[in-house]
């Protein structure tokens, strides 16, 4: 009795490889802030932006003729770059979703979103003891001032304070921010 191979697997084998090689089907691992490397454009990757604008598509893949995969409706958000195409960035936001956005969509002013499962407290100075400014809740945006060990300035509505870097994502845990 002689067995058939079947064409199909192989073929699906292949695209899915070719796929993951160029990083449209499967994300590649994000590097850590520990190791940066240049990009395309002379910037690290991967590095922090957010969106410029109050509509941003988000892709499947670098070009208009893909797919949008979501809409966010949200200026300033957060992003981390994790590759860059042409004038496509990949990114990924603070739930994990993946996907490409144009870079005329992406603004290099720092924001950061409130991560904690609870309110956070913004304290008048970088101390556990400080009197509170306001309290801050998960998914609040705010402007990144600086950011040194394991505190960061933040402004938020005209008012500045600082927030333990644990409760924010859109910094690197070593990422010093003057």
């Amino acid at each position: 009795m002689t067995s058939r191979v079947s064409r199909f697997p192989v073929s699906a084998f292949c695209i899915l490889v070719m796929a993951i090689a160029a990083g449209i089907l499967l994300p590649l691992p994000h590097a850590t802030a520990d190791e940066p490397r240049e990009g395309p454009s002379g910037l690290p990757v991967p590095r922090f932006v957010s969106l410029k604008s109050g509509e941003v598509n988000l892709r499947e893949g670098p070009s208009d003729s893909h797919r949008i995969l979501w809409i966010y409706k949200r200026r300033n958000l957060p992003v981390e770059i994790t590759a860059e195409f042409d004038v496509w960035r990949r990114v990924r936001d603070h739930e994990g979703v993946v996907g490409w956005v144009n870079k005329a969509l992406l603004d290099g002013e720092r924001y950061v979103i409130i991560n904690a499962g609870a309110n956070v407290a913004l304290l008048e100075r970088a101390d556990a003891g400080a009197a509170v400014e306001a309290w801050l809740e998960p998914g609040v945006l705010a402007r990144l001032e600086s950011c040194h060990g394991i505190w960061c300035e933040l402004e938020i509505q005209g008012i500045t304070g600082f927030v333990p870097r644990a409760e924010l994502w859109g910094i690197y845990p070593d990422e010093e921010i003057d």
